[in-house]
């Protein structure tokens, strides 16, 4: 469809930290960096990791609960980070044998992690034991490969529960982790309570997607649970509700509403598209009636971090009549957390160089990045973030273009964003292109070496837009 006066472009303007602001006014130093570890760079710095720390702790401080903040270190590789959350007092989550091995190897205790991960093999749950790291038991089959462990070397583990199919208007929320509630307590009350070498210390739980009353409903049947096991005599000293924390990317929440009800105008045929080839971002056409709504991460959050949280813990817990903290407090239970995402909230940007301008077959602009999709992906459709181009011509009296952003893979989808992207400028080579706030999954959760591509390097950008060599993946 050809574009009308009202096929305007959709702005989604990204909330910048000070210290991003800060570096993208610095032309030359983005310049030299990108020259030095080569394209695509992932620039990070550890003050917003430390400011969003701190908020969830005032939080827990504003109702009096014991807490532990557990990184969940499978949203960004760097270690760096790992250790500064263990530096505040704090833990991390690991999820395999790697990131386990190299919390250790950089000093961060036993009793500062936790096991979370999905397959946890022998070698893995091994090393959990010998470190003292308490292990989160998801499975039949991962419990008697821990007892045949602690019983043929006599020695001690320390363990967690996982729970799930938990009820929300009496329906079960689906998911593939975890005991029931029924056989957590036949589990614990048969074969751990008099284990000689399991020792319980309490109920862990993630859920999908980003609902407080789910996560209001599933605490208070953890502490039903947790009541039932008391009175068997089994003691339960913490409470872990996982992730999924919200994160506000976005400045203006109207952007966030335009831009939804323009894409389904778009591919509805009602407008101009504004993604190519006019990709619905997950929803289906069918006769001219749209379905379902874009797989999208939800880019504007008016509950983000610290909020969230304390709206789970100020839920009114039915049948109680009581706020969830209160029932937390009354039973001296640890709640634990574990953040990835919003505790690197801007903690983190990507950088690519343009090496070639070109147009496809149906007359649209193509901007060629030196970097591919998995370097800048996650489970989201899209990155819902208007990108930041960098160059040093001038950009007055010249029209803005609009484009696509593609990459380095030989496929005709290595589009490394799905939506038409505004240049105030036409875009040089040698350019640069700024991708904000991807430290969490963004970056490093789905990045690949097809193509042998290098993986991007990782600097950390101090108070003095110094930069610094990350310490090791």
């Amino acid at each position: 469809m050809k574009a009308t006066a009202k096929d305007k472009h959709i702005s989604l303007t990204p909330i910048l930290h000070p210290w991003i602001q800060q570096l993208l006014h610095d032309k030359d130093l983005l310049a030299e960096t990108v020259k030095q570890e080569n394209s695509p760079v992932n620039i990070q710095s550890v003050l917003p990791f430390r400011e969003n720390i701190a908020e969830y702790q005032t939080i827990f401080e504003r109702y009096g609960l014991k807490h532990k903040i557990y990184f969940a270190r499978k949203a960004n590789k760097c270690l760096t980070f790992a250790k500064v959350a263990a530096a505040a007092g704090e833990g991390v989550d690991t999820a395999s044998l790697k990131e386990m091995q190299q919390c250790l190897e950089a000093g961060i205790s036993g009793d500062h992690l936790i096991l979370t991960a999905a397959i946890k093999n022998i070698p893995l749950l091994e090393l959990a034991v010998q470190h003292h790291v308490t292990i989160i038991i998801d499975n039949m089959d991962e419990y008697e490969s821990l007892d045949s462990i602690v019983r043929a070397n006599e020695v001690p583990a320390t363990i967690s529960i996982r729970v799930g199919g938990f009820l929300m208007e009496d329906e079960k929320i689906p998911t593939r982790f975890g005991f029931s509630l029924t056989e957590a307590y036949r589990i614990l009350t048969e074969q751990i309570k008099d284990h000689p070498f399991l020792a319980f210390n309490g109920l862990h739980f993630h859920l999908n997607g980003y609902s407080i009353d789910q996560r209001a409903a599933a605490i208070v049947q953890c502490i039903d649970l947790i009541d039932k096991l008391a009175a068997e005599g089994i003691s339960c000293q913490q409470l872990d509700i996982g992730g999924g924390y919200l994160v506000n990317y976005l400045e203006r929440k109207e952007e966030w509403i335009t831009f939804h009800q323009e894409l389904k105008r778009a591919v509805l045929g009602q407008r101009s598209a504004l993604t190519y080839q006019n990709d619905p971002l997950g929803m289906t056409l069918i006769n001219g009636q749209l379905y379902g709504e874009p797989t999208v991460y939800p880019y504007h959050n008016e509950q983000a971090k610290g909020i969230f949280l304390e709206q789970i813990l100020t839920s009114q817990a039915v049948p109680y009549d009581k706020p969830i903290h209160e029932l937390i407090q009354a039973r001296n239970l640890t709640l634990c957390i574990e953040p990835g995402r919003s505790l690197l909230d801007q903690a983190g940007i990507t950088v690519a160089r343009i090496v070639f301008r070109k147009q496809d077959t149906e007359g649209n602009l193509l901007v060629g990045l030196e970097m591919n999709r998995t370097q800048m992906k996650s489970s989201s459709a899209d990155f819902l973030l208007d990108p930041i181009h960098i160059t040093h011509q001038s950009t007055e009296q010249q029209e803005a273009v609009s484009g696509y952003l593609v990459g380095g893979y030989c496929l005709e989808q290595e589009f490394l964003l799905k939506r038409k992207i505004q240049f105030a400028t036409y875009p040089q080579v040698g350019d640069l292109i700024v991708f904000p706030n991807t430290a969490g999954y963004m970056m490093h959760f789905f990045e690949s070496q097809a193509h042998q591509f290098a993986l991007a390097s990782n600097v950390f950008c101090n108070e003095n837009l110094h930069m610094d060599k990350h310490d090791g993946d």
